[in-house]
This record gives C-alpha cells, structure tokens and sequence, in this order.
C-alpha cells in the first residue's frame, strides 16, 4: 500500500506529466508536502487513526487554507489568511495534504472556467473544450489525476457542471452541512462547499469529514430528527417529460434515456413528472433580482477595483447595484411559490433524476456567447441550491466521445438518499454512511431484511448495517402471529420472543439496522404487544435497541434458542 510519501512523489509526476499549468492558481512545493507526508507517517506508526491519511486535496482559490493566498481569481484581492476554513482544517485533521489553491471562474460566478487572468481551464479530456466552472481547476484537478479529492464551490451548478464534462463524481450536500466559513461569497444564503471525487467512496468520506456544525457560522444548519438513512428498497424517482428535455442534443438524450434505465435495473421506479417550476425558479438566481446577492457579495470591491477584473464577471456583478429592494422581495415570494410547486410535484418520489448540464462548448463557443453559453450550462442546476436540494452528479457514459453526466436529486437532508441510488446508478457498493444521527437498533424476526415486516423500517429510512450475533445472554421462543384486529391495520406474523437471560443463554443472529431518533420513536410507538425495545448486548460488547418480550407472554411459547436464530428456525419447518 503506497505510503502518504509515495503519493505525493506520485502527485507532483502527474501534474508534471499532464503539463495544466492553468488549473493552480498556487502550487504548494512538493519539499513542503515531503515533510507533512513524514509527520503523517509518524502520527500513523504511533497508533493515531487518521481516516483521510494521505489523500491529496486540491482547494478552490475561493476557500482559506492557512498560509496560502485567496484570491478568488483577482490579483487585487488577494490575502494570506491564517487559519483555513472549517472544512480544510478538518480534511487535514483526518489526515488529508493540501496540494494548493485551483483556478476558477472570477469570484465563482460563472460555469464555464474561462473567466480568469490565469487562463481558461481546459477540459481535462477534450483541451479544446471548456473544464466547466466556476469550480474548473478543482474539476481537473481530479480527472487528470493530480489529486485523489478536491474542493469547489457551488451556487448555481459549480460542483455539478465540471463533474459532468470531465467524467467525475460531485457531490453537492444539503445548505449548511458544510460549514462555508472563511469562503468568499458568491451569493451567500445558497452557497455550498463540494466534493470532486473520481468515485462515490472517496468522496463520501471526505463529506462526511468535513459535515458538521461549526461555531459561528451563521448559515450553518445541522440533521433534523426524522432524516432518512437510506435509500428505500423499490423506491419511485421522478424523471423529467420530454418537454423538459428538449434542451439536450439527440445523444444526450440517448444518454439520459440509458441512465433512467440503470436506475431501473437497480430497482427503482419512475414516472415522468413536470419540472417546469423548477427550472422557471432556475430563472430567477441571474435574470431576476436574486442577482443582488453577488453584488452584495463582492460589488462593492469590484467597482473600486476595475484593474484585474474579468469584463463578464463585472459586468453580471456591477449590474445588480441597482436592483430595487421591492423586486428582491417580489423575486424571494416567487421562489418561495416555486419551492412549494416543487414539493408538490415530487410529493411521493425519493428522488428526481435529472441530465447534469446540456452539452459541451469549445473554448472558441463560449468566446463567441459568453452569457448565453454559459445560462445553458446551469439549465438543470440553478435552481436546486434556490430550492433547497441536495445534489449527487455523476458520469452516465459518453456523448461523441465526450463525458456526460446525470444527477440524482433529493430534497434537503435526504443527502444519503441521493448518495445510495447514485451508487446503483453507477454500479458502485454504498459507502460508509452519511455521519448523520441515528440509533443502532438489533432486530431478530420479521423485521429482518427479505421477512414480511421488513417494509417497517424501510420506510422510516432505516439502513441496514451488518449482520451479528448477540452475547450468550439471551434465548428466543416462537410466539403466535396476531391478526388485524380492525380489518385494516398490518397483521402480526409468527414472531420471536427474545429474553435476557443473564449468563444461562446462548448467542442469537440479528441484524443490525440504524434508524434516525425519529423514526425510532415512530417504530416503538407502532410496536405492538407483547413486544418492546431495551437494550441487547451484541457479541463484541456494544450495547444496542432491540426488542424484548414480555416474560409473561413467553411462557408456554415454544423454545427455539437452539437454532440460534428466527431464519434458520424458519427454515427447520417449524415456523
């Protein structure tokens, strides 16, 4: 296994190899990242668990990084922070190495990555292609093979777009999981700091590094009690009419057409939907008055500092000096009346399954359109961070021998939603589970996965998580299913009756499936009699919720301990 020191010598071969100058804005010295690879290998060799030890991180020139410059594409900027934003400083807590500081869009406004006085970042597949912005550098970064993960921002699509062109993996959390702490403003309230990962995994991990409230920070925003863990087994994904993509290019639309498939043979089922409120409030992030928000972000410097600025980029900014604050107002009821159409529209969907972007302009196209190309690119991104959305963009095959990509979309929270039906979608195994808050709950007989009453916790977005066997405390009995007692409600089938047994047991097979507290608390307050949850103790000594049987009710119940557990009884014949 390469040690944090092979990969950075690998790192700087590559970046020497693939010759981008144009996708670092600051380049750390490969000495300096020789000497935190040796502290690194010293910490591991000491016992210290770090989880990221030795991914290669490249950094959006958007976000602080403690002795490096922030210049967000401007030379008139620029400032030397000392201490790096919440989500650096956790990366390299866990173990990661910071490469240096990506190219971008000038001041993340824009998705094409032409738009800087370092130069346009070009496709990593195609140089005469755009990479894609505002997040370019960082995109390239990664699909050339410089580094293992990297950061962007993303506001209107910027985490999603340079995924989709340069075959890779983004991953766009819910508003506020992130802290976006000491990251110049875009347009702040739909901020949100990105993954760039070239597969799910790597890049799961470090989003659930860097998740978590941040003191301070004002827009930050932590779990609700009710969120779901999981995909659910069968579940319904809205994809859009034909209408909705008419935008796309024949292939391109041969190529969504296969990604909906994929998603099928994964066992979801979709239904066409209308997304034509969702994009209308797309709309409203750069034609209408929610503009003022990059000006309120950055206006102010760039109009007392003309020098350095890129024409378009001020030209969208400076324009929003004078928008009115009754047109604001007017412009945030409309998306508040877009928001509730959305919920409406997907009301009974996990998921909306969507193209990433519409084609793929040549560096000479977007000189030619500047503005026009570049609405294009965000047709299917502007509007989830105005709506609250979370976002999972990855590759969906080819177009002319082109990357094309798709979206998996959820709404707030459901990040792992999203994340488990990409991970179908492209065929890769779940990841470590999204660090949300949950309870490990141990379940023994019809709750178990393939067993009638599974649905239960599928349906309160419960995530199975391993299969295990109890410590030698307990014993189980056979009790009698129930039928429904008003015609309506779910019948109880034959169960298990599990009893602690202070030493004179045996072990029992269960599983182990994790349930937000809200779900948990819905889950027992379904439970019916004579069952209940407390505490079990598993082999390895975790104490976990599980279910326990009234002794009353099990005695004269039939003693099934010896089988060792509810399946392999059933499979005796008995049950």
């Amino acid at each position: 296994m390469p040690t944090p020191t092979d990969r950075v010598r690998s790192a700087y071969r590559r970046i020497t190899e693939a010759d981008r100058p144009e996708v670092w804005i600051t380049l750390r010295p490969e000495q300096d990242l020789a000497v935190e690879a040796k502290a690194l290998e010293e910490r591991l060799a000491s016992g210290e668990e770090l989880p990221l030890a030795g991914t290669l991180v490249a950094v959006k020139d958007n976000i602080d990084v403690a002795g490096l410059p922030t210049t967000a594409a401007h030379p008139g900027y620029a400032f030397t922070p000392e201490a790096s934003a919440p989500c650096v400083r956790r990366l390299v807590d866990a173990g990661a190495l910071v490469l240096g500081k990506t190219n971008l869009d000038q001041f993340a406004t824009g998705l094409v990555g032409t738009r800087s006085p370092h130069g346009a970042v070009r496709g990593a597949h195609d140089p005469e292609r755009i990479a894609g912005g505002s997040s370019s550098g960082s995109a390239v970064a990664v699909a050339l093979g410089m580094a293992d993960i990297a950061l962007g921002t993303d506001t209107a699509g910027s985490g999603r777009v340079p995924a989709a062109l340069n075959g890779i993996v983004g991953l766009k959390p819910t508003l506020g999981l992130v802290p976006s702490s000491d990251v110049v403003p875009a347009a702040r309230p739909y901020d949100c700091v990105t993954v760039f990962s070239r597969d799910l995994a790597s890049g799961g991990a470090a989003l659930a590094v860097m998740t978590g409230p941040e003191p301070g920070d004002p827009f930050g925003r932590d779990w609700p009690a009710d969120v779901r863990l999981a995909a659910r087994p069968g579940g319904r994904v809205a994809v859009p009419s034909d209408e909705a993509l008419a935008p796309l290019a024949d292939g391109e639309r041969a190529a969504f057409g296969k990604a909906v498939d994929a998603l099928r043979a994964f066992g979801a089922r979709t239904a066409e939907v209308d997304v034509s409120p969702l994009l209308e409030a797309a709309r409203l992030l750069y034609d209408g008055a929610l503009v003022a928000e990059r000006y309120a972000a950055v206006g102010e410097f760039l109009a007392g500092h003309p020098e350095g600025a890129d024409p378009t980029v001020s030209a969208i900014i400076l324009a929003a000096e004078g928008v009115p604050a009754h047109r604001l107002a007017a412009d945030q009821h409309r998306l508040a009346s877009h928001g509730a159409e959305a919920r409406r529209i997907l009301d009974g969907f996990d998921a909306l399954l969507l193209p990433t972007t519409v084609g793929h302009p040549t560096l000479e196209e977007v000189a030619a359109d500047p503005v026009e190309t570049n609405s294009r690119l965000g047709t299917y991104t502007n509007f989830v961070n105005l709506l609250d959305m979370a976002a999972v963009a990855v590759p969906a095959g080819t177009v002319d021998g082109r990357p094309f990509g798709v979206s998996v979309l959820t709404r707030a929270f459901e990040d792992q939603v999203a994340l488990d039906l990409a991970a179908g979608l492209v065929g890769e195994e779940p990841g470590e589970a999204y660090p949300a808050p949950g309870v490990e709950l141990a379940v023994f007989g019809a709750h178990l996965r393939g067993q009638p009453l599974n649905h239960q916790l599928t349906g309160l977005g419960a995530r199975f998580v391993e299969e295990a066997l109890t410590s030698a405390d307990y014993r189980m009995v056979a009790l009698p299913g129930t039928a429904a007692p008003d015609g309506r409600s779910e019948a109880s089938p034959s169960k298990p009756g599990v009893l602690r047994t202070n030493g004179r047991g045996t072990s029992l097979r269960c599983e182990v499936w994790r349930i937000s507290p809200a779900g948990l608390g819905a889950f027992l307050a379904a439970l019916p009699p004579p069952m209940a949850l407390g505490a079990v103790t598993l082999a390895d000594g975790r104490a976990v919720v599980g279910f326990a049987c009234d002794p009353a009710a099990a005695e004269g119940a039939e003693d099934v301990s010896h089988h060792g557990g509810w399946l392999a009884y059933l499979a005796s014949g008995r049950g």
